[in-house]
């Protein structure tokens, strides 16, 4: 391949440390969920954009949530578990059970998104992709196996009523 080609390539995966928080996800998931070892997780996240308009000065800016979001393919349900990137400590789950849930579906634009309504008060957007590099805002994992897994399902048994 020769050097410009490894110079072009991009960054590549460290396996070790995405394997390490693979682990430290599955622990906090299973501290938390019971029986959580029926479950296959992925890393999502979440963004909550307030916009601002200061007279002459107009933008916005953008929280992010970290989540560990498990799924278990027999119960038909998801769970998502908040964290933050470093994968130190994690809040409580909260369970979306397809029978229980008002509608779902897979937005592409702007972003590609899982989103569920569990009532018509309230939603969550799991936003999941196979790699993501920066580890000060999101959790450093590979997961593109995975992922793909997740999106069959999620769009196999959550979509379809």
């Amino acid at each position: 391949m020769g050097f410009f080609g490894k110079l072009f390539k991009g960054p590549e995966i460290d396996m070790e440390k995405s394997n390490a928080n693979a682990k430290k996800m599955r622990a906090l998931f299973d501290q938390v969920v019971e029986n959580g070892g029926d479950y296959r997780l992925i890393f999502g996240y979440t963004e909550d954009v307030s916009r601002f308009n200061y007279g002459f000065v107009h933008g916005s800016k953008t929280k992010i949530g970290n989540l560990i979001v498990g799924w278990n393919e027999d119960s038909e349900t998801i769970v998502v578990v908040p964290t933050v990137p470093d994968l130190s400590g994690c809040g409580e789950p909260t369970w979306y059970r397809r029978a229980e849930i008002l509608k779902a579906y897979r937005n592409k634009y702007p972003t590609d998104a899982f989103v569920i309504y569990p009532d018509r008060h309230g939603y969550i957007a799991i936003n999941a992709y196979d790699w993501l590099e920066d580890e000060k805002l999101y959790v450093y994992v590979s997961q593109e196996a995975e992922l793909a897994d997740f999106t069959t399902f999620f769009t196999e048994r959550f979509t379809k009523k």
